[in-house]
Parts: C-alpha cells; structure tokens; sequence
C-alpha cells in the first residue's frame, strides 16, 4: 500500500461521521416530523393518524402513505394567527440581530484592537455570563424590570420618573433579553475575523492617502465581512424560533412562531398542525443558510 493512500483512507472514513452525524439524528427526525405533519389529528396514543404498523405487512404501509394529507400546510396559509407568527418571528430576528451588530462591531473591534494580554480578559469578560443558567439570567431581568424592580426603584431614588414605569411584558423588555442573551454570539465571530487582520494593512492605506474612516470603510470592513455573516446566522437563525424569552418577556398580544409551537403541542395537543409549523420554520431557516453557502462560494472563486 502506497503513503499516498495510507492517508487518503483514514480521511475518507473520516468524511463519514458528519453525513451519519445529519442522517441520525437531522434527516431521519426529519422524516418522522414530515410524516406526522402529513396526518391528521386523532384523540388517540399517539395523538394522530394513520400509524405505520410494520407487522400488519406492506398493505397497511400503502394504505397509511396513501392516507397522508397537505391539509395541514394549507392550514398555516389560510389562518392569520399563523402567518402573522412568523411574520412577526422574522421581524423580532431583523430587528434583534440589527441592534446586536451595532453593538457587536463596535465590542469586537475594540477587542482586537487592545494589547494581546489584554484580549484574553476580554474574551473572558464576554464568555462570563455563560457560566450562569440561561433561565437563571431572564429570571434576573424579570426581577429588575417588574414594578417595583430594581430599575424602577434606581429611576424613582434619582426623581427620573414620578411613577414606576411599565417595562415587563412589553417588546422593548423582549428586545433587551434578546440582545443581552445572543450579544457573546455575535461578538465572538468578529472578534476572531478583526483579530486576524493585519495592520500593516491599515498602514500601506495610510501612505496611499486615505483617512482612517476611509481605511476602516475601504480595508477592515470587507473584510470582516465573513464575521459579519457567522455572526448575523449565530444569532438570527435561534431567534426566530425563540421561545423562552419572549413568552416570559413580552407580552401575549402577538405570539412568536416558538410561542405557537408550544401551545399546538402541549395546549392544543395538536401534533399534526405542530408539526407542520415546525417543517415550515425549518425551511424558512434554510434560505439565510444558502445565502451564507453561496456567499462563501463566491469568496473562494473570488481569491487569488
């Protein structure tokens, strides 16, 4: 056996594991999903049908796959409360993963820019708050905004307000746990592109004339680029389905996709219909994936 193909061969077998890794445990829960969303809802265990029975033999298969029905993707489209879920799912992600670049950007490049020693203390400063519990932390924010909060008790010690002011179960109290919580997500991804990026490169678009915005805009920005792109999917891709802190952060008047997931499974105990909504939502998450792809694509037949 030749050395060429003593290491070709391990890293062949190697290439398995992550395509064994998707199909146990993404394509085939897929297909259970996909299955359960084609059925209808039954007052049963489990609670919907038709049930593929493997010893009634190959006619009761048939039969099952013949008895399966889009009714419940025509349900998603025909009913607003739906619709107007993901719509405001979708919103909540733009606006959330906005507000965590701007703030993000500016951390990440303040970051890269400080001594070596000094970039692991800050590194460890953005990674603290992953050490305590996530539910722990929104829980901390419901104490810190409810009525008599701490919050409002620092505005009224300061004579800033006159009466406590509302801040739970509104939007903006949903937006501050978003940002709070995926901030570590999109700082990191930048921080590790910014890092990386040479400054004798800012110092050659120095002795070319430009201004130090025109080097930011001209030379750090696109390429930090790819930053930009993993962090924007770290962070947009979990908020659509995000369903802890809205539903303890905000208000019940509009209801994020994650919200109407849960009350069709646990409340309605409407499989089917649940199911459904979550196929959907996977697709919809699957058209920001294919633009990153694409993206890097790009950029590979781009470089030299």
């Amino acid at each position: 056996m030749s050395a060429r193909n003593i290491f070709t061969r391990p890293a062949r077998l190697a290439a398995i594991a992550p395509w064994l890794w998707m199909l146990l445990f993404f394509l085939v829960p897929f297909g259970f999903v996909l299955k359960i969303s084609l059925s209808q809802t039954a007052i049963a265990q489990p609670p919907y049908v038709p049930v593929f029975d493997l010893g009634q033999g190959f006619g009761s298969i048939r039969a099952a796959f013949a008895a399966l029905s889009p009714d419940n993707f025509r349900l998603l489209v025909a009913d607003d409360l739906y619709v107007l879920s993901y719509l405001r799912s979708l919103v909540v992600a733009a606006v959330s993963t906005s507000i965590l670049l701007l703030i993000g950007y500016p951390v990440a490049y303040g970051m890269a820019r400080l001594p070596r020693h000094w970039q692991g203390i800050a590194m460890m400063l953005v990674i603290v708050p992953f050490w305590t519990s996530f539910l722990i932390r929104i829980y901390a924010w419901i104490n810190i905004l409810q009525h008599d909060g701490l919050l409002n008790q620092i505005l009224l010690e300061l004579h800033l307000v006159s009466v406590p002011v509302v801040w739970l179960s509104t939007d903006g109290a949903m937006y501050l746990g978003i940002v709070y919580s995926y901030l570590p997500f999109m700082i990191l991804p930048l921080y590790a592109v910014l890092a990386k990026q040479q400054p004798a490169l800012l110092e050659a678009a120095s002795d070319l004339g430009a201004s130090p915005r025109q080097a930011f805009w001209l030379v750090t920005f696109p390429l930090s680029l790819p930053g930009i792109a993993a962090g924007v999917l770290l962070c947009f891709i979990p908020i659509v389905g995000e369903f802890v802190i809205p539903d303890l952060l905000a208000g019940s008047d509009a209801l994020m996709i994650g919200q109407t997931l849960w009350l069709e499974f646990f409340t309605n105990k409407d499989w089917p219909v649940a199911s459904a909504v979550a196929v959907v939502l996977l697709l919809l998450l699957l058209v920001p994936l294919l633009l990153y792809d694409r993206l890097q694509r790009r950029q590979l037949e781009e470089a030299p």
